[in-house]
């Protein structure tokens, strides 16, 4: 029979768990990041202790970043908790979950609606180029 204060120790132990696999998950983010050119880092690491609403990493400008790393993810509360951490700026902010379990890649939640403006706008970035290019040869 477990007594109350073995509860507490084996719940901190949980606690601090999470917060190290958190931490881990919020440098590796970063790192990947980094290795695409975006200059991002641990809020955590850069401002201290962060305050509720302030995101996980921060480099990515206009995005709100919540970072996931864990083996059972509630995707739906995570995208909540971002889009309401998002909601809290004054400037429009675009919430994402990135996530990943051990030995898995990392991917990325996001709403349809912010989904389909990025692919819009590199669409049509895309059609510009093409455009540009056959006009200095001539095509058109």
């Amino acid at each position: 029979m477990q007594h109350g204060s073995e509860y507490i120790i084996q719940y901190d132990m949980v606690k601090i768990n999470s917060k190290q696999k958190g931490k881990r998950g919020e440098l590796a983010w970063s790192k990947l990041c980094r290795e695409y050119g975006f200059d991002v880092i641990r809020t955590a690491q850069y401002c201290g202790k962060h305050p509720k609403g302030k995101a996980d990493c921060i480099g990515l400008p206009g995005i709100h970043q919540e970072i996931k790393f864990v083996e059972h993810l509630n995707i739906n509360d995570a995208m909540q908790q971002a889009i309401n951490d998002a909601m809290s700026k004054s400037e429009f902010i675009m919430p994402i979950v990135a996530h990943k379990k051990s030995r898995s890649k990392w991917m990325v939640t996001m709403l349809a609606e912010d989904w389909l403006k990025l692919y819009k706008n590199w669409w049509n970035a895309l059609v510009d180029t093409e455009s540009m290019d056959k006009n200095k040869h001539g095509a058109f």
